[in-house]
């Protein structure tokens, strides 16, 4: 198993309770990036840069990942077809995204996207919270165990 980071818009807090996880669990972890990222000298850790442009880093993330590896993104898109090669999908905020919950989770960010569009000021998502970070860290720790089983 390998984890895949959506790492242009991650959290550093959230990058930082990856690395500690991937060393604690012995888990190859990779960030991909279209700028340099700093890792931990590791050697299960590295990153990937790419070249700048829309969606060319989730782009990437698809073409390298397998069944049964753990994206962590926020991009419901990539989660999608994370989900359809069979690999399991994170966000930075601990929700996990399922066969079952991805594609309501897709119309709804169709429909914000229209709104936004016709101008209407959706805001943004509130700043990761502390509980937040626990929920990601618990949610991290559970899906690594099941994949660690098999």
């Amino acid at each position: 198993m390998q984890i895949w980071v959506d790492a242009d818009a991650c959290p550093k807090v959230i990058k930082e309770i990856l690395f500690r996880a991937a060393e604690r669990t012995g888990t190859s972890l990779t960030l991909v990036a279209n700028q340099p990222m700093q890792t931990p000298p590791s050697r299960l850790i590295r990153s990937i840069q790419v070249s700048a442009g829309f969606d060319v880093a989730d782009d990437e993330i698809v073409r390298l990942v397998n069944s049964g590896d753990l994206v962590i993104t926020a991009d419901i898109p990539l989660a999608a077809e994370v989900i359809e090669k069979g690999g399991c999908a994170l966000s930075p905020r601990g929700e996990r995204f399922t066969p079952e919950n991805i594609r309501p989770r897709l119309n709804m960010r169709d429909f914000m996207d229209t709104m936004r569009a016709s101008g209407v000021n959706t805001g943004g998502p509130p700043p990761l919270s502390q509980s937040d970070r626990q929920a990601f860290a618990n949610h991290l720790d559970r899906l690594l165990a099941e994949m660690a089983k098999g």
